[in-house]
């Protein structure tokens, strides 16, 4: 699990269950009450968030500084996917796509040495998780959104390099996380935008896109970023983010996860349109998840402690999820 802070009685505690972002370049007020007042010690950075490496070392440290100030270890995340995905711009490393990677000459050397290099800049700064690698699967040719950032359209190849990917990032002590479980690879439509149904039947799910997540699992990886997608077959009509079915049934007892599960952004309009931000964190700890992530508005992560409090003070949300 991401080391986070101790639950408090005052719920304080509650920020632990959330990942905020922050909206510029340095520690501003917002983001420095979110860590006093809340408890908050999740934080993910942006391309908005960088202006240098020395600009994001300062602030890495100021947010270090001040979680330890209050008694918590601070987690700093980014997208470092490589390619489409990719928040630290020169001089920092510009890696590939790694569906590109992946259909190279030598994708496992390459995968390796581009996740030795960019874990190492990473470290330098003071960022400790990266949310990649994405292992969903996502065959060429067909219009998925999910191509270019997919290592390919066979469980076997993308279980493969993923797990070269985890092993490769943690060794070198960044926290990787796989996502989009349980597969967003033969998704149309960018979640970001709209809720989407994969109409894959649950054999297919089980033969295609399952395999490279249980592989991550076996190499340890530390976190799983659960998709905003509604797959019919596993939970008919509940986006696998609000679904115990999926994160609590599946990922933590089919499966065995044992990890920190988080949400993708909770502002993406496959949740936005349909729920507003108290409903939906509540329903996402209530089903399984550890981290909810909201990455833009701060009201936001405010009115979601407080529903939170509400639900856990009227017993509609159990303290188990105070536990970690």
């Amino acid at each position: 699990m991401i080391p986070l802070p101790t639950p408090m009685h005052d719920r304080r505690g509650i920020g632990r269950l959330f990942m905020a972002g922050l909206p510029g370049t340095g520690l501003d007020p917002s983001s420095r009450s979110l860590i006093e007042e809340l408890g908050i010690a999740n934080f993910i950075l942006f391309t908005r968030n960088v202006a240098s490496p020395e600009q994001l070392r300062t602030l890495c440290h100021d947010l270090h500084a001040c979680c330890l100030d209050q008694g918590f270890p601070c987690t700093i995340a980014i997208d470092q996917e490589g390619g489409r995905v990719t928040r630290l711009p020169p001089p920092f490393t510009q890696f590939p796509d790694p569906r590109a990677i992946a259909m190279g000459d030598t994708p496992e050397e390459t995968l390796t040495q581009n996740a030795t290099v960019c874990a190492r800049e990473l470290k330098e700064t003071g960022i400790t998780m990266n949310l990649a690698p994405v292992v969903d699967v996502s065959p060429a040719g067909h219009g998925y959104y999910m191509e270019q950032r997919s290592l390919g359209g066979d469980p076997d190849t993308v279980s493969q390099l993923a797990t070269l990917y985890i092993k490769t990032m943690q060794q070198w002590g960044i926290t990787a996380c796989a996502k989009h479980f349980p597969g967003l690879g033969s998704a149309l439509l960018d979640p970001h935008r709209e809720l989407f149904r994969v109409e894959s039947p649950e054999e297919t799910i089980r033969r295609m896109d399952l395999p490279p997540f249980l592989a991550a699992i076996n190499a340890g990886v530390a976190a799983v970023m659960i998709s905003h997608t509604i797959h019919p077959a596993l939970d008919p009509d509940t986006p696998a983010t609000l679904s115990e079915k999926i994160l609590t049934d599946l990922l933590r007892g089919e499966l065995g996860f044992t990890g920190t599960v988080l949400t993708d952004d909770m502002e993406m309009g496959a949740m936005a349109n349909h729920l507003d931000i108290e409903t939906a964190a509540v329903r996402a700890l209530a089903a399984g998840a550890d981290l909810v992530l909201i990455c833009h508005d701060h009201d936001k992560v405010r009115r979601a402690c407080r529903a939170v409090a509400r639900a856990l003070d009227q017993g509609t949300l159990g303290e188990k999820v105070l536990s970690g």
